[in-house]
């Protein structure tokens, strides 16, 4: 009964660990259903707050939804304990004491190179930390996997013990792997219990060797015992440290901090749609909201082939090392009329309506702000920006959030303060999941 409801999962692909790993909840539903019953929740979910005159657009799918992951981390744990294997003597060989102990030396030498534990990696079951062992996946990028595999396959040659979480104990802890979509080129991220990397050299050349698409190779460095992958402390081991990227014309420079969305295509169609329903004209002083990076900020200031564009774009995020990327991307780029600040998002929006308001305040405003784009975390935003957004009241508000729940209850805010849901956009980020991705367009009439 199991093969045959494996063979019945998501438009005859099937997964063999499906009932064990939790990161594909909607697997054995077929995908335009996915697509249907995703369209219907957003539906319900801005039932009541958008008007009669509000457009609800349907969600835009993806044509292959499988093998999109292009970022596959993955931890590595010691599994069963292997029995070490007796050797066998050789018929006419050496009798007595003297082939007993060549037969001892044997197998000491034998056993100080041979593994003492199967070595596991793959998908936390979920709700658990217990790793479902995978060797193919229906969502991850297939060079991205065949890496984290290779990497699992060279551990014992190299003495390399993997990390143990209840004990603190191990080397290795995970492998994070990006692969560039459009360039190619893949960034992996060797995640280690300590900085002392004996025979690196030795397993970078032969880690590349086996999987030649690899461009670039760090260390990072991650000590605590905490949920956190990745370290602050890296060290390169081969190629730049970083990858290059292409999205919506522009180009990118990744490393292994970088926010950067794990689903390229449906990311170049989240930004489209989002800048499309911005509206921009070539005049307009945009605010981009938590901006990480500054992916969306420097495609509203350059605008996608030819079409409209913002005169000048305000990036704002709390996390310095994004906004030293947003920066560098900007220059990378030849963009001159996007500028980026390290603060707190609701704190900055503060200090640009006091400057409005004509009170004295050190943050700058040029001009009235005339949209803002905002992609905060999964809680939403404060109370702090909203209030601050309100008083600024730009024309236009184009919410794209991670979290539906969280964004309509903002949303909400608005709406009672006097503005109007325009159009709602979802956008299959992640098929085969339960989650959304979502744009609302909120207009002030006022």
């Amino acid at each position: 009964m199991q093969a045959v409801k494996q063979q019945q999962c998501a438009d005859g692909q099937w997964c063999p660990v499906e009932d064990r790993c939790g990161a594909c909840q909607l697997l054995s539903i077929p995908y335009a259903r996915q697509l249907a019953d995703k369209q219907a929740a957003m539906a319900e979910l801005f039932d009541g707050l958008a008007g009669d005159s509000a457009v609800m657009h349907p969600i835009a799918g993806m044509d292959e939804p499988f093998y999109y992951r292009n970022k596959v981390a993955s931890p590595y744990a010691p599994g069963r304990r292997i029995k070490p294997k007796a050797l066998g003597g050789t018929k006419g060989g050496k009798g007595g004491k003297e082939a007993k102990g060549e037969k001892r030396a044997a197998m000491t030498r034998a056993e100080k190179h041979a593994p003492t534990h199967e070595i596991l990696c793959g998908m936390y079951a979920a709700g658990t930390h217990r790793i479902v062992p995978t060797d193919s996946c229906l969502i991850e990028n297939r060079i991205a996997k065949r890496i984290i595999l290779a990497i699992r396959d060279l551990m014992p040659a190299y003495r390399i013990e993997p990390y143990r979480e209840d004990a603190n104990t191990g080397f290795l802890r995970h492998a994070v792997v990006r692969v560039g979509h459009t360039s190619g080129e893949v960034l992996v991220t060797l995640v280690t219990n300590g900085r002392q990397f004996p025979g690196s050299k030795s397993l970078v050349r032969d880690l590349v060797k086996r999987c030649p698409e690899i461009t670039s190779i760090v260390q990072n460095i991650n000590t605590r015992q905490t949920n956190v992958i990745l370290g602050t402390d890296e060290i390169r081991l081969y190629g730049p440290g970083f990858i290059l990227d292409e999205l919506c014309g522009l180009s990118f420079r990744i490393s292994s901090q970088s926010f950067y969305q794990v689903n390229s295509l449906q990311t170049e169609v989240l930004y489209r749609r989002a800048i499309e329903l911005a509206q921009l004209t070539g005049g307009e002083t945009v605010i981009d909201a938590y901006c990480g990076t500054g992916t969306i900020g420097l495609v509203a200031a350059r605008g996608i082939g030819g079409a409209g564009h913002a005169a000048r774009v305000i990036g704002v995020d709390e996390t310095a090392a994004a906004i030293r990327d947003a920066r560098a991307n900007a220059k990378h780029n030849g963009i001159d009329n996007a500028e980026f600040v390290a603060d707190d998002a609701g704190a900055f929006m503060r200090s640009l309506a006091a400057v409005e308001g004509g009170r004295d305040c050190p943050a700058e405003s040029g001009s009235s702000i005339d949209v803002v784009l905002m992609d905060p975390p999964r809680s939403g935003a404060t109370d702090d920006f909203l209030g601050a957004l309100v008083e600024l009241a730009p024309k236009r508000v184009v919410y794209i959030s991670c979290n539906p729940a969280t964004q309509a209850r903002d949303v909400a805010y608005l709406v009672d303060r006097g503005y109007a849901i325009e159009a709602i956009q979802p956008v299959d980020m992640f098929p085969h999941t339960e989650h959304v991705e979502n744009i609302v367009v909120c207009c002030n009439h006022a």
